[in-house]
């Protein structure tokens, strides 16, 4: 639960600010979340420029990808029997949008950080996160929602044969 309400909030708030504040970069006054993107563009210059492919990216993250991360926090915990299936979808959409962004980054010449040390801090370590949790979590919805599967097929195969 607590992945899925720091990646929703982080969706919608932190994210939400880049999509919806096209002039972020030109903030003087010093907010918090202007401060925020202006540090990450050292690392992918992108969001600076507001390529097309990340503005898209990200508002699909923000509208899409946030509040269904909410809805799974509601879902884990009151036991709903879509749950899996949330954290599934949700899962592949974050591996999809992260796969979106690494490979358009790769085919424009994977050259947007100010330097090594924010190519490797904010492009790749900050982004694995986003790679490795939702691996795992797909993987353990895939065998819960598959064991259930199974476990419904046994039954019904008992409930003929009697």
């Amino acid at each position: 639960m607590c992945w899925w309400a720091f990646t929703g909030l982080t969706h919608m708030i932190l994210e939400g600010y880049f999509v919806f504040s096209p002039d972020f970069y030109k903030n003087p006054s010093g907010f918090y979340l202007a401060e925020v993107w202006k540090e990450y563009s050292k690392g992918d210059s992108r969001y600076a420029g507001r390529d097309s492919t990340i503005v898209t990216v990200e508002g699909l993250t923000v509208v899409i990808e946030g509040p269904a991360c909410l809805l799974a926090v509601y879902a884990i915990a009151t036991k709903k029997s879509y749950s899996y299936v949330l954290q599934l979808a949700i899962s592949l959409g974050q591996l999809y949008g992260i796969a979106v962004y690494f490979v358009t980054a790769v085919l424009e010449g994977d050259n947007f950080a100010a330097s090594p040390l924010y190519y490797y801090l904010y492009y790749l370590l900050m982004n694995s996160f986003w790679i490795l949790i939702p691996t795992i979590v797909s993987i353990r919805c895939w065998k819960k929602i598959c064991a259930a599967l199974q476990f419904q097929a046994q039954n019904q195969t008992k409930s003929k044969s009697s």
